[in-house]
């Protein structure tokens, strides 16, 4: 029992990890400060398609890029509340559709972190930056495209890598 424990919680720690160092390396597109907010870390949200430890994986590594990114990011504090509650939202909700398939796959999984970021990243960016970001639609439009390309583009070619490579089935598949 303790070693699924700690088993858990290394998986985790490792998908925090890579989410932030992700994120922080490319702070000026991760955080919206150029007019758009684009975050290749967002690729990591198809993992809770394989295992619940992405879950708070995600969160916590999206909670500390927040945080650092403060420093560097017009959006401060709100974006620790909501940026990071907006993933731990889609994560769940991402875990929670992971089985429900598309012809074996779990393309239902995919959208809850495009919704929610586009949703309320948008509506976040449109209150904090009215002068980048004009109309909550469009704030909520930037948000989504980069999140589908984020989620589609580099999400999809992950979530088959892990799938099918034995050193990523290994340590992200439960």
């Amino acid at each position: 029992m303790q070693k699924n424990k700690i088993n858990f919680l290394v998986k985790s720690a490792l998908i925090a990890g890579l989410y932030a160092v992700l994120t922080l390396c490319l702070g000026p597109i991760s955080f919206g400060n150029l007019g758009f907010e684009f975050r290749i870390s967002e690729a990591l949200t198809v993992l809770p398609a394989f295992s619940f430890c992405a879950v708070p994986g995600l969160f916590i590594g999206c909670l500390i890029s927040n945080l650092i990114g403060m420093a560097f990011s017009q959006l401060g504090l709100i974006d620790v509340v909501f940026g990071s509650f907006a993933t731990l939202l889609a994560a769940v909700l991402s875990w929670a559709f992971r089985n429900i398939k598309i012809k074996g796959f779990p393309f239902i999984s995919f959208l809850p972190p495009i919704i929610c970021n586009a949703v309320i990243i948008g509506l976040e960016l449109k209150f904090i930056l009215p002068d980048v970001f004009p109309s909550i639609w469009w704030a909520c439009l930037t948000v989504g495209v980069g999140e589908l390309v984020s989620v589609i583009a580099l999400g999809i070619p992950l979530y088959f890598s892990v799938k099918n490579i034995p050193f990523f089935k290994k340590y992200f598949i439960d």
